[in-house]
């Protein structure tokens, strides 16, 4: 498969998906679940064009594994990173002792400040490796490592899920649990 066509193909779910499902008129569900048929029906978008063998493909190699399938293939949705309203039904769970968010210098002054905000998606993404947290945060520039003191905000009350593609999410991260 051409990797420009399916980094292509993955941008635009990514965007369609999680952000705005009516730039194509699709509709997803409370739970951010699309019907298969309508999302290839519909997709169109930049002059990409989508069968269903290049769709799961797609999810399949994805190696942020963003997407996922129903078990009958014949819905899809995003994993996480939604900044529209959705119900991902995800397990609360008990993160390892340290978590990583890779970010970029110009937001620092504002992480320690206010710690990390959600902002306009439904949860702060943690990863569970400092790799994970470098590609991040290196996707805008040379790459800060912060370590999130997860098991004290666990014990303090802050609730963690882990997502289907093993990223942990939570609401907040107050910046006395963050080191810089």
């Amino acid at each position: 498969m051409d990797n420009k066509i399916t980094k292509g193909i993955s941008k635009s779910l990514s965007y369609i998906l999680r952000h705005s499902p009516e730039t194509i008129k699709l509709k997803l569900d409370e739970n951010g679940w699309a019907e298969v048929d309508e999302l290839i029906a519909r997709f169109d978008l930049y002059d990409l064009k989508l069968d269903f063998e290049l769709l799961e493909y797609v999810v399949e190699h994805n190696d942020k594994k963003r997407f996922a399938f129903n078990a009958d293939k014949t819905k899809i949705r995003a994993n996480q990173g939604h900044s529209i309203s959705i119900e991902l039904d995800l397990d609360e769970g008990e993160p390892p002792s340290y978590l990583y968010h890779g970010t970029v210098e110009k937001f620092l002054p504002d992480i320690k400040a206010q710690g990390l905000q959600k902002m306009s998606r439904q949860h702060v993404h943690l990863s569970a490796d400092k790799e994970t947290a470098i590609k991040v945060g290196g996707r805008r520039g040379k790459p800060i490592i912060l370590i999130i003191n997860s098991k004290a905000m666990n014990k303090a009350g802050y609730k963690f899920y882990l997502s289907a593609n093993n990223v942990w999410l939570t609401a907040v991260v107050p910046a006395e649990y963050i080191t810089f």
